[in-house]
């Protein structure tokens, strides 16, 4: 195919970008051949990227976000009393499928679920060997940045909370996103630290924002569930095709966010950000933060390990583990796992796993979920 037909077929030609040919003739009065019809159909199928066969690398649903923790008794007394999370189970976990899985070699861990509302965090001290402390110059556009959104139902209540139990801010006080952003008017939200450094956030959503069961309030609750999780990529079209194109999550909403409020909220000076919201049918959304300024952010260390502190992890459910492997290697993934764990027994669930990280480095744990049906990261 030659430049001109590419730029005919992905609607660059003639300055009227995203737009297709055949589209722009018919609002310019023109009929369109049938010939030509049939012509750009064919060249625009071959260009697209080709989706998983059969579904198969899919994610179903996203799970429990998870997170290395220096201790998992200080973390669980954080959660529990603080943001009101409740603790699910806890396992003790060692061996050759553990090893396999992430890498590190006669390691021993204590991993507790903690829930809030249909959302789940894993929590995972290893007891040995241990990793490397959370950088202490780490900033929020670097690109091994990750949080979680907690939606909480009065974000004044939450901030007196939260400054009782004397957190690390990592914004300068909760901030409303101004009414000429459309898409984030009115939404208040504020960054801060759990006691290993880990960045949160919480997040309040006027009417109109949101999905529709945060308005949702039960009486006397203050921290409702994780609206989703965030990660700093460098290019949200090389994201996408992997995301988007190939592990099938859907594009829920866009944002482009700058000015002083957002500067203030992230703790960068200058900030501006370009923001792409996925989700899958089940589970919290996968939020995309391109930072278009300031230049500078860092790359994710390509030594860090599941044992570091700055280590997260996003459990992604597909149908079958082995497609989505390749599916994800082949769109810029990874490998951090000695390749596919069976982790039967575990109480966190029956199933076959593997870790890989995405262009940028953020960890994935792909799960397939066992034959008699249990969901890991799912209530």
């Amino acid at each position: 195919m030659d430049f001109d037909a590419i730029a005919i077929v992905s609607g660059q030609a003639g300055g009227q970008a995203g737009v297709p040919l055949a589209t722009r003739l018919a609002r310019g009065g023109k009929k369109v051949p049938r010939s030509l019809l049939v012509v750009l159909a064919l060249a625009a199928a071959c260009s697209l990227p080709a989706p998983a066969r059969g579904g198969e690398a899919r994610v179903r649903e996203v799970g429990c976000v998870g997170m290395t923790v220096s201790d998992l008794d200080r973390s669980l007394s954080f959660y529990e009393k603080v943001l009101d999370f409740r603790k699910e189970l806890e396992e003790e976990n060692a061996g050759a499928p553990y090893e396999a899985l992430t890498g590190v070699f006669a390691l021993r861990t204590r991993t507790a679920r903690v829930r809030l509302g249909a959302e789940c965090l894993d929590l995972t001290e290893y007891l040995g060997p241990k990793g490397r402390p959370f950088p202490a110059d780490a900033r929020s556009n670097d690109r091994s940045f990750q949080h979680v959104a907690i939606v909480v139902a009065d974000m004044d209540r939450a901030y007196a909370r939260l400054r009782a139990a004397k957190v690390e801010h990592a914004s300068s006080g909760p901030q409303r996103l101004p009414d000429w952003n459309p898409n984030a008017a009115g939404i208040r939200a504020f960054y801060f630290r759990d006691p290993d450094r880990h960045v949160l956030e919480v997040i309040w959503f006027p009417a109109g924002k949101g999905a529709p069961h945060w308005q949702e309030r039960p009486r006397g609750a203050l921290f409702l569930g994780i609206d989703h999780t965030a990660i700093v990529v460098a290019d949200t079209e090389a994201s996408l095709r992997l995301y988007r194109d190939v592990l099938g999550l859907a594009v829920a909403g866009e944002s482009d966010n700058h000015g002083d409020e957002q500067a203030h909220l992230n703790g960068v000076e200058g900030a501006h950000l370009r923001i792409t919201t996925l989700r899958a049918a089940r589970g919290p959304g996968l939020e995309l933060l391109q930072y278009l300024a300031p230049a500078g952010g860092r790359p994710y260390p390509a030594d860090t390990r599941p044992n570091d502190l700055v280590h997260w992890q996003t459990t992604l459910l597909v149908v079958v583990l082995d497609e989505a492997e390749r599916s994800a290697l082949g769109a810029g993934a990874t490998l951090a796992s000695r390749g596919p764990a069976e982790l039967v027994g575990s109480r966190l669930g029956l199933f076959r796993a593997l870790l890989v990280r995405d262009p940028d480095g953020h960890a994935l744990l792909l799960v397939e979920p066992s034959p008699a049906g249990a969901r890991p990261g799912s209530p």
